[in-house]
């Protein structure tokens, strides 16, 4: 069943100043909330990209299972004392990030399939 769109002033679609938003994500949250997060996360997903191919992580076998794995490793490295990854130059916790990501966006696209 489709949701009802409403403005959370309580304007009705066709009144001077409606936005019909109530309840949508705010995505601004996330991205003015973690600008420095996401950079890093970026940083990860640009070397990637140059170590394999564009958005390839996509089409990997077994992908969520594959990218748990990686973001554990890079946790224990984290928790091993070793902040950044020494081949890749960038924050384990931001390759465990991207990694986690990775996992989500292929369980969400899993579920809709």
């Amino acid at each position: 069943m489709r949701e009802i769109e409403k403005d959370p002033t309580g304007r009705t679609p066709h009144e001077p100043g409606a936005k019909l938003d109530e309840g949508k994500p705010r995505v601004g949250l996330v991205l003015h909330g973690f600008p420095r997060a996401l950079s890093e996360v970026a940083k990860v997903g640009t070397f990637g990209a140059a170590k394999y191919s564009d958005n390839g992580w996509m089409d990997v076998p077994n992908g969520i299972e594959r990218y748990t794995d990686s973001l554990y490793r890079h946790t224990l490295k984290e928790a091993e004392g070793e902040a950044i990854a020494k081949d890749f130059g960038i924050l384990h916790a931001g390759h465990a990030a991207w990694n986690a990501l990775a996992r989500l966006e292929l369980m969400l696209r899993e579920m809709e399939g």
